[in-house]
Parts: structure tokens; sequence; C-alpha cells
């Protein structure tokens, strides 16, 4: 993720309640590069600091979190389905030291695969990247795509070096279309994946509005700096005296729809009208 951006959201949420970085808080940043293999020792950094709350961001960041620490509040700004993951007992009523919000993903997908169904009715065969880590949600994916008369490629991710091979896959099986959901090595890899699909005249949506800046087709998704503003409201709330046990998990409220005509006119794709009517924004 661009984490800088996303942090500067988190601070605006944070100066949004009164806060005053450097004066009545403060905030130490780590990051891990998308390298997963250094979360455990940030984590455990943290903890070493005796910070009041840990604010961190997919299942990853927040597993290493949790095995550092019982007793330090953590927040998750964005993830898939907690309580699949086994970090909260429940939505309404989280149990432990973790609460946050969650981004619904497989719903997420869901829509991005109607979208490009909707986009190229033609097609059949689409190609999927995915968290390797991301536990449970590959059955009902399929599931999804087959409602759709999708046949879909399931592309685990455990890191970049995982690219190339998925890549050859991808051509080898013929995808006519790609999509992702949203983990840290997608989101570091865009634009390797956004010139993949250009090079092969695939349509694509993506998880990340990021991905439409570095020439992406479509994105469908939530607005991850709204997440980490939000996230603010969860540290407020801990530091003055609530529980993450007792705070409810939220989910996003804003979603948006972009189009690049653009990339679709370098693909040779038609983008029928009543899918660019349902678009929040047009890139021309």
């Amino acid at each position: 993720m661009p984490t800088s951006a996303y942090h500067d959201s988190f601070r605006q949420g944070l100066r949004e309640l009164g806060y005053i970085e450097g004066r009545n808080i403060f905030i130490e940043i780590r990051y891990a590069e998308g390298k997963q293999n250094r979360l455990s020792d940030i984590a455990t950094e943290l903890v070493k600091l005796k910070v009041d709350v840990i604010v961190t961001a997919t299942r990853p960041g927040v597993l290493a979190a949790k095995n550092a620490t019982s007793a330090i509040p953590i927040v998750f700004a964005a993830m898939g389905d907690p309580v699949r993951a086994g970090l909260v007992s429940s939505l309404a009523r989280p149990g432990g030291n973790i609460t946050g919000l969650s981004i619904i993903e497989t719903q997420l997908f869901g829509k991005r695969l109607e979208l490009l169904k909707e986009t190229s009715p033609k097609i059949t065969r689409i190609a999927q990247f995915r968290d390797a880590t991301s536990p449970g949600t590959e059955s009902e994916m399929q599931a999804t795509a087959s409602v759709l008369g999708l046949q879909l490629q399931s592309l685990e991710l455990g890191s970049a070096k995982d690219f190339d091979a998925a890549f050859e896959a991808i051509l080898k099986e013929r995808a006519q279309a790609l999509t992702a959901t949203a983990n840290p090595v997608i989101s570091i890899n865009q634009q390797r994946i956004v010139a993949f699909a250009a090079k092969n005249r695939l349509p694509a949506i993506y998880p990340y509005s990021e991905s439409i800046d570095a020439g992406g087709l479509m994105f469908y998704g939530v607005s991850f700096s709204d997440l980490f503003r939000r996230a603010a409201t969860y540290v407020d709330k801990i530091l003055k005296g609530a529980k993450p046990a007792d705070l409810p998990v939220e989910q996003p409220t804003k979603f948006e729809f972009v189009i690049n005509l653009k990339t679709a006119k370098q693909i040779g794709l038609t983008i029928p009208p009543n899918v660019l009517a349902r678009a929040d924004k047009v890139i021309r």
C-alpha cells in the first residue's frame, strides 16, 4: 500500500479529534517495506517501546502484533475477514485486545467479477492474484465465479518473486481478463501487474485506486484513506479508556468505481454505456 499517504490520512483523523503530534500524541512509524518476515521484529520493537496502541493493516501485520502482545490494544485499519482469520470473536464484540475496520474483501471480489463480465461480456476465463496467506476464501471466490459463468484461475502470491511464474501461468491458460484481491504483495507490485495487463491487452480491475494512476483499466473498492482516517477514532476511544474488546469492528462506508478510458482505447476495448454510467469517475 502507499503507506505514506495512508499515514497522512491517519494523522488527519487524529487532528480532527484534537490531537497534535509532538504535543499530546507521539507516533512511532515502522515500515516492513513488503517484507512480511520483518513484521515480527517490528511488533516486538513496538512492544518494548511500551506504546499505548498499535495500529496496523492486513492480516500478517495484525498477526505479528497479536503474537507480540496480548496487553497492548491493537487496531487494524484494513482487514479482509477478522473473524475468519481468528483475530476477533465477532464483529459486534471482538473480545481480546484487537479491533478495527474490515474491508469485506470477499464481497468486493464478487463485485469486481460482475463489472469485468459487464465490461467484456464474452469473457469466460479470469485470472486472479490472491494473497497466499488469506484463510478460507478460495472456495467462496470459485463459487462466485461459477455463478457468473466464469472459470477462475487463482494464483497465490507470497512475494514479488512469484510474479514471473504467475504471468507465465496466465498466458499458458489463456486468461481473458485479470483481477486481484487487496494485499501488500499486490499493492507493492501494482505497476508490474498493470504493465502485464496492458502488454497482453487484458481487461483488468484492481483493488487499489493507485493502479489507475499507473495506467490500470478499472478500480472498484474501498477508500483506504478513509479507513485509515477512521482508525484514528479507535485510537481516540482507547486512549480515553475504552477496551478493544467492547469496540465493534466497522465496515467500509465509501466505495468507488473508476474507469480509465485511455487504457481502454490502448487495449482496444469499448466500455459499454451502462458500465460507464455507473462509474464515479471516468478518466478520458
